[in-house]
């Protein structure tokens, strides 16, 4: 019987998957509706993950949840793969599995999902930028590998100061070997000397290799937007968490 209820959710979810691939991409023609055919190439990413394996959603935190682990990692798949909270609440409806906007919000918050640590890197792309979450501006220091597009930490502060930059660089320090690595920044005079501060090598790149995460850059953008868009409210941690969690989903094989 234990056997037959991940077969089941795996039957259901590929039942479903059309449905749900026709459910994303009519939400990017309504966020997107103006830019015509590039929607569906931009869509793309977005819905290949929702195919790929959930295994690096750990449930570690689970105690006492009455929802099948299945539905719930499947609920977090779709979530930060692009779908809202009502629609994932829907689909999860079909299959017969009744849950609030919030407790899916709480499934993505208390999974403490970050990219995985460990790598050796000869490019690290740096990009800070200005977001805002709910009317709130926020700064977002993002650190992407640009032959992989993986993005490797991220951090979001209220202010942006030479500081808090240092404080970014040192946890980036801590979870990859950085010391050898070229890094690609922009124009940035505090990031350029946090790095300098640092002893870590850099060099001023707006094309060439930095270019390629530029892409990854303006996701996270678009996607803090639909983020804030789904919670009202949202604390400055409560956000950072959520996207962390998307950076560990962007990260997994799809």
């Amino acid at each position: 019987m234990g056997s037959e209820l991940p077969n089941r959710w795996t039957q259901l979810q590929n039942t479903l998957s059309i449905w749900i691939t026709a459910l994303m991409i009519w939400s990017c023609l309504v966020k997107r509706e103006k830019w015509g055919v590039v929607i569906l190439w931009w869509c793309m990413p977005e819905i290949t993950r929702l195919s790929g394996d959930n295994g690096w959603i750990d449930l570690d935190f689970v105690e006492r949840e009455r929802t099948p682990e299945p539905a719930m990692k499947l609920g977090i798949q779709m979530h930060l793969a692009g779908l809202s909270l009502s629609n994932t609440i829907s689909v999860l409806e079909r299959l017969g599995v009744q849950r609030s906007r919030k407790a899916v919000h709480d499934w993505v918050q208390n999974t403490d999902l970050q990219p995985v640590s460990g790598k050796a890197l000869n490019q690290i792309a740096v990009n800070e930028t200005v977001i805002r979450i709910n009317d709130q501006q926020f700064w977002l220091s993002t650190a992407a590998n640009p032959q992989t597009n993986n993005i490797l930490h991220l951090r979001l502060f209220s202010t942006t100061t030479t500081a808090l930059t240092e404080i970014f660089l040192n946890e980036l320090r801590q979870k990859h070997d950085v010391e050898t690595a070229v890094f690609l920044v922009d124009r940035a005079k505090h990031l350029r000397t946090a790095l300098q501060r640092a002893g870590l090598r850099f060099q001023t790149e707006r094309h060439g290799n930095r270019n390629a995460a530029e892409r990854i850059f303006r996701e996270l953008k678009r996607r803090t937007s639909s983020f804030s868009t789904d919670v009202s409210h949202a604390e400055l941690e409560t956000a950072e968490k959520w996207l962390q969690s998307f950076a560990r989903q962007h990260n997994a094989p799809s």
